[in-house]
């Protein structure tokens, strides 16, 4: 592609009138301006918690990960907190977003087929609490903004319902980022999904119409900060949508990789650098108000980057996988309540393990809640110690084709869609989904069982199954004893009720 003097002057231009944003940001964030009625004095008996949520982000379109991509809020973030450089997530957004709200795998919560469609009626099932119900039992105030994505059929269902004293946002898992439009993919029912609940009030955001979804997610959250009792612990969650597609975002930002040809990665290197800006407004405000010597700022990813968008280098597949691009996520935290801040930490974690965590932290009460499979990992990843976590179940799904013949009859089916992590070890079986242009080895159509070890080999290049069976066979039991507490998946057909049509043109409850 060949670019004109005036477009790159153009774009110069526009690139040092976004550093002369970034560098004023700056220094705001190094001072921690305190209102006169705030008594800094009165800190909370437990942290505020900050959790950042963002949406398709690739493990290697961060800055700290060695991207081409500006990122230098989070570069900052994580370099004074703790890098969290074994952390997994889920290959879709609703699973992702169901452990971390449920603390249980998939297969506990029958969501283990995949992500939902605004027109099925299923969500998060209502037989647990979600931390949002346990911190506000501990005493918080909760408040979501962002990207809900797990069900909104009943009322009950809604996030509001669900724990958040506020939910500002899309219901569903993702929309125009300007006009909040989503059609969905096969039956091209369309409608507007942007929302504002304050408890049992439901309205439809209809003046967000026409502004980013990125700006009014960050400008929300901007806001109930600077409205929150200081004296009063607070869980923000901010579930940015970006960088999910459709590919969208401010001019000045696409600006500044003018000079990257693919226009698809040039636009989503913008969104991503538009959401570290957001981030960064974000933290100048809990500095602004005092709130930010008393946080816990955890930033995750929900799975990682989509093929052929973003980037999950050094790693294998991308998003809907389960290779390592797939599930291994940007994540880390940031807070003083940290012992070894300015660290990586390589101790095994899971996005179920948020769960136990932040509710110990918050001197909240695990009683009440449905047997949970992630661990508290606080000290863990305070004090650089020991993972408590020796095992993950990345996915059984019994809905997916089967690939290839059973392996044994006696243990668990190879044909069947899975992936489990026990140690150093990760084992595939039945599908594993597309490995991607970074993919080096190339397997049989028919094979179904893969066993690597990731912790020396992240790229999974070399397939030890055929050389260690007995290892195999130990994973496939492993596998089978987790498949036999399996609830069955609820994944319900389209219900044309669900039209927004029947809703004044949005998105929401139809039962």
């Amino acid at each position: 592609m060949k670019v004109g003097f005036f477009e790159m002057a153009s774009a110069f231009v526009s690139v040092i009138l976004l550093l002369i944003d970034q560098i004023a940001f700056a220094r705001t964030c190094s001072r921690a301006y305190l209102p006169p009625s705030r008594d800094p004095t009165k800190a909370p008996a437990t942290p505020h918690i900050l959790f950042i949520l963002v949406d398709d982000l690739g493990y290697g379109d961060v800055g700290y990960h060695g991207s081409e991509i500006q990122t230098p809020v989070i570069d900052r973030l994580a370099q004074n907190g703790v890098k969290l450089e074994n952390y997994y997530v889920q290959p879709l957004c609703t699973p992702t977003r169901s452990q971390l709200l449920s603390g249980r795998y998939q297969i506990h919560t029958g969501l283990q087929h995949g992500k939902f469609s605004n027109t099925q009626p299923t969500g998060l099932p209502l037989d647990s609490p979600t931390l949002a119900d346990k911190l506000r039992e501990a005493g918080y105030s909760t408040h979501l903004t962002g990207k809900w994505h797990l069900g909104f059929y009943r009322n009950a269902y809604l996030p509001t319902s669900r724990g958040f004293d506020s939910f500002y946002g899309i219901l569903g898992g993702s929309c125009d980022h300007y006009s909040h439009v989503k059609c969905t993919d096969f039956t091209n029912i369309c409608g507007y999904d942007f929302h504002d609940h304050k408890g049992d009030n439901f309205t439809v955001a209809r003046q967000a119409a026409g502004r980013y979804s990125t700006s009014l997610i960050t400008k929300r959250a901007v806001d109930i900060i600077y409205a929150h009792d200081p004296e009063k612990p607070l869980f923000l969650l901010v579930s940015y949508q970006a960088v999910h597609s459709p590919l969208q975002v401010p001019d000045k930002y696409e600006a500044m990789y003018w000079n990257i040809s693919n226009w698809k990665r040039r636009l989503y290197a913008g969104m991503t650098s538009a959401m570290d800006d957001a981030v960064g407004r974000i933290v100048s405000a809990f500095r602004n108000t005092g709130l930010w010597r008393d946080t816990v700022l955890i930033f995750s990813t929900d799975n990682g980057g989509s093929p052929g968008i973003g980037s999950n280098l050094p790693l294998t597949g991308g998003k809907g996988s389960l290779w390592e691009g797939s599930i291994k996520g940007v994540g880390f935290v940031t807070s003083r309540f940290l012992q070894n801040r300015g660290t990586t930490h390589r101790g095994l974690l899971h996005v179920s393990d948020w769960f136990p965590t932040l509710v110990n932290l918050a001197n909240g009460t695990l009683n009440g809640t449905a047997a949970l499979d992630g661990y508290d990992v606080w000290n863990s990843i305070s004090t650089g110690g020991r993972s408590p976590r020796k095992e993950i179940l990345h996915n059984i799904n019994p809905l997916g084709p089967l690939t290839g013949r059973r392996v044994w009859k006696d243990t668990f089916d190879s044909r069947i869609k899975s992936s489990i992590r026990i140690g150093p070890w990760k084992l595939i079986t039945g599908y594993p989904g597309y490995r991607g242009p970074s993919a080096i080895v190339s397997y049989p159509e028919d094979q179904n069982v893969w066993l690597f070890n990731v912790a020396r080999d992240p790229m999974e290049k070399r397939d030890y199954s055929r050389r260690y069976p007995g290892k195999v066979r130990h994973m496939l039991e492993r596998l089978a004893a987790h498949h036999l507490t399996s609830v069955p998946v609820f994944y319900p057909p389209a219900d044309p009720h669900s039209d927004p049509v029947f809703n004044d043109g949005a998105w929401g409850p139809w039962m």
